[in-house]
């Protein structure tokens, strides 16, 4: 009995499915007579190298082909001797089994000094001739380099990269790529209709995701399943041959995410779980939906390249759970599963790392909450310092001197000693980096505070940090103050325990009392300045 795949092998380039920018290649060239004299095809198994060095070769040949036109007639003698396999003209040759130098000049070199025997063309097609030895790749590079006018070269593969060089140089090649699920369930529409068969789309979809992209794969399933269900076929007889894929259920449980049914999740991952489902498998294909997801997010036409083919049914599913979730929870959502899958290997409960995954996403929204909640100023120690002072309210006891009822700078400089003391309740190491800034304007409620060093700017501008000292800013002169930090180079501060002076470099000063003490104690002092320490005798 004839298997599926052999019966329908495409005949022309009409029917054969996918590789569309090598079929116009191939096309052009037989239209126009400008042929190279050898091709090397590569890539994956089972996604149409030898169909099309076989298409090749009969549009070559064929006999009532007329210029200008690429398509074989299938009705002359040469292009049905071609497609039973008895021209004597085209020779296929199984390089893993004819690897040496001997076969290559007794079965190929020998062969191509001889004429077609009614061919307008002698085509040699070499499968997987990435399996010749040095040697008779050494021996093929002439004839391959300069072959007769009447002779065709096409080499196929399915690992380039043992190919010698000089071999590619030498040939026009092509680079295969894996058939697409749309591509191959539209391949199988056409099979089972042709042979009366009724099957439901989603079992095809299923059949063209298992395959991986190799058509051959994808026809021989069908025909496994067809032999068990007959003409018509039932979801229970296609699961007994089609291998059980969870995409389907990731997806119900990306469905369920998107609408923060934490409980439905859970009961869906152990349901899977009794019924055998390998957890490590399920987290991945849950993890490359997500990946889909985020690409979708970032640019639709990513998705299209780089994303996993789900086929129509899915897709329409993901473009509705994509519309539900967030560039942020989906990012959250790849890294919990990431680490729920790592996990898992060494978690006494299989399943509980993908329960804490799914509940720490349910509460993503209380995220800004628990942000707040963790920066929150600590309170000091009773007896260590005093207590910190309640909450300022709009009009405060001892308002701050500003004319108008603006505080400008003069404001902020007359209480900064008052600012250094106070932040040390809260953080004792913050007052050293108070002490080398510059608080340079104010505009509305906002403080502009210099720094000489992107280090005490960057500290400063952490979250935690800054909400200290805007706390610190209210308590000190009854506003509610923000912070802006950013660098000034030409800044020069001066640090002292009672007072502090903050004052722009000037050009041309000298320090006679550096000078005195030399170069090492100048440095000393500018690493005091810079860093609020002292020395300790």
């Amino acid at each position: 009995m004839e298997t599926l795949y052999r019966k329908y092998r495409p005949q022309n380039f009409a029917e054969a499915v996918g590789q569309n920018h090598i079929k116009l290649t191939l096309e052009h060239e037989i239209e126009t007579g400008k042929l190279a004299h050898a091709y090397l095809f590569c890539g994956p198994r089972a996604v149409g190298k030898t169909t099309f060095s076989r298409l090749l070769a009969k549009s070559l040949n064929c006999e009532q082909r007329k210029a200008g036109e690429h398509e074989p007639c299938n009705k002359c003698a040469s292009c049905l001797d071609i497609t039973a396999g008895k021209s004597l003209d085209i020779i296929e040759i199984d390089a893993a089994s004819h690897t040496g130098v001997e076969n290559v000049r007794e079965n190929i070199i020998a062969s191509a000094r001889v004429a077609p025997a009614r061919s307008r063309y002698k085509v040699f097609i070499i499968d997987e001739v990435h399996m010749l030895s040095v040697s008779a790749f050494n021996a093929l590079l002439k004839i391959i380099e300069e072959p007769p006018a009447f002779v065709v070269f096409v080499l196929c593969t399915t690992e380039i990269h043992k190919v010698p060089a000089t071999i590619i140089s030498r040939c026009q090649r092509f680079d295969f790529k894996r058939i697409s699920v749309s591509d191959i369930v539209r391949k199988l529409e056409y099979i089972t209709k042709t042979e009366g068969i009724k099957i439901k789309k989603e079992i095809l979809e299923a059949i063209a995701r298992h395959s991986e992209g190799h058509m051959r794969d994808a026809e021989s399933l069908l025909g496994q399943v067809v032999s068990i269900g007959g003409n018509e076929i039932s979801q229970e007889e296609a699961d007994l041959v089609i291998p059980r894929s969870d995409w389907g259920e990731a997806v119900n449980l990306l469905g369920l995410l998107s609408k923060k049914d934490t409980a439905g999740g859970i009961r869906l991952v152990n349901k899977l779980l009794d019924e055998g489902l390998d957890l490590k498998v399920f987290l991945s294909d849950a993890i490359e939906l997500l990946r889909k997801l985020l690409l979708v997010k970032i640019n639709p036409g990513l998705s299209e390249k780089l994303g996993l083919e789900l086929g129509e049914s899915l897709e329409l599913k993901m473009n509705e759970i994509s519309k539900e979730l967030s560039l942020e929870v989906i990012i959250s959502a790849l890294e919990e599963f990431i680490r729920a899958k790592n996990e898992s290997k060494t978690s006494g409960i299989q399943q509980l790392p993908v329960e804490l995954a799914l509940v720490r996403l349910s509460l993503a929204g209380q995220t800004h909450a628990f942000v707040k909640e963790v920066f929150a100023p600590v309170p000091a120690p009773k007896g260590a310092f005093k207590p910190a002072v309640p909450a300022v309210s709009a009009a405060p006891s001892k308002p701050a001197s500003k004319p108008g009822g603006v505080l400008k700078k003069e404001n902020i400089l007359a209480k900064w000693n008052e600012v250094l003391a106070s932040v040390k309740k809260y953080n004792h190491s913050l007052s050293f980096i108070l002490r080398v800034c510059q608080p340079k304007d104010i505009d509305g409620n906002q403080v502009c505070l210099a720094f000489k060093y992107k280090f005490h700017k960057d500290r400063i501008n952490e979250p935690g940090i800054r909400a200290i000292v805007e706390k610190v800013f209210n308590e000190v002169y009854g506003l509610p103050l923000t912070v802006e930090a950013v660098i000034d180079e030409n800044m020069e501060v001066a640090d002292n325990s009672d007072e502090i002076s903050v004052q722009p470099a000037a050009q041309g000063q000298t320090d006679a009392e550096g000078k005195k003490e030399g170069d090492n104690s100048e440095i000393i002092d500018n690493l005091l300045k810079t860093f609020g320490g002292k020395i300790v005798e």
